[in-house]
């Protein structure tokens, strides 16, 4: 084989390695969603947070949620997963629960403990 065949075959098998990762990687990130499923994030309260008002606003995010609830119920979410919900406390220990859900069936669940020191 001459030089310059050899050299085309090496150009055409690099440029077909290029190709196939760059399909590669294109999939992985289309389908990171599946990959990694849904996350609970960025949210306002901590736990073993003390509290002396009664109604507090608990936010975050749940990164590719179509569904999120606050203690069992329901709470709506926009396209980008943010949440905001308002809850009351009782006087005392709280468990607040939240729990995302993706269009997969996976989940995230957080559970923050309160404390309401009434006044």
């Amino acid at each position: 084989m001459s030089k310059e065949r050899i050299g085309k075959r090496i150009l055409k098998i690099v440029l077909l390695s290029i190709f196939f990762i760059f399909i590669i990687i294109y999939a992985f990130f289309r389908s990171s969603e599946l990959i990694f499923g849904v996350e609970i994030k960025d949210v306002n309260i901590t736990d073993g947070a003390k509290f002396e008002q009664s109604v507090i606003q608990v936010t975050g995010n749940a990164k590719n949620a179509v569904f999120i609830s606050l203690n069992n119920r329901e709470i709506s979410i926009d396209k980008a997963g943010n949440f905001k919900e308002d809850i009351a406390l009782i006087s005392g220990y709280n468990i607040i629960t939240l729990e995302a859900k993706d269009k997969f069936g996976h989940s995230d669940i957080k559970d923050y403990k309160l404390i309401h020191e009434a006044l």
